[in-house]
């Protein structure tokens, strides 16, 4: 099983965005069994929070189901039990590493890195294009699973 964290700032609109995206692009693709996606925050603002509103609104136009998740802060031991933890930005990838204190595994990575991009999905709490973000989160997680696909058949 390939256990997938998504991380962001506060853990109510880009990186719960990305789990439900991937768990919708894996039951799509038949993978759902070989898959566990969550995710998680890297501070503390919005724990016990459900998922922003805009979010599960941009989710719902696409005929994606979100689930009832709620924020919580990502910890040191999701390092041992996730085989990648996907940040959203630079910003969120630095306090990753702050809260997990090494990569020796190579498992931080930032969501839109896996399609060759070095571009990085904008906070749309505070640029307030929850669209833009949907669009971007489905072009990281499409390139994800892409990749993961092609493991998971070699």
């Amino acid at each position: 099983m390939i256990r997938i964290l998504f991380v962001c700032h506060g853990n109510i609109c880009r990186s719960t965005m990305a789990q439900y995206v991937l768990q919708d692009l894996v039951e799509k693709a038949g993978l759902a069994n070989q898959f566990f996606i969550d995710s998680a925050a890297t501070s503390t603002e919005e724990l016990g929070n459900p998922v922003d509103p805009r979010t599960r609104y941009q989710l719902e136009q696409k005929g994606i189901a979100c689930g009832n998740h709620h924020a919580r802060q990502m910890a040191k031991a999701d390092y041992a039990n996730f085989d990648y933890l996907i940040g959203m930005d630079s910003n969120n990838q630095r306090n990753m590493m702050r809260l997990l204190g090494s990569d020796p595994d190579n498992k931080v990575s930032l969501l839109l890195a896996w399609t060759g991009s070095c571009r990085t999905i904008a906070d749309p709490w505070y640029a307030g294009d929850f669209a833009i973000t949907f669009d971007a989160v489905l072009e990281g997680c499409t390139a994800l699973l892409a990749r993961l696909s092609a493991q998971i058949h070699e």
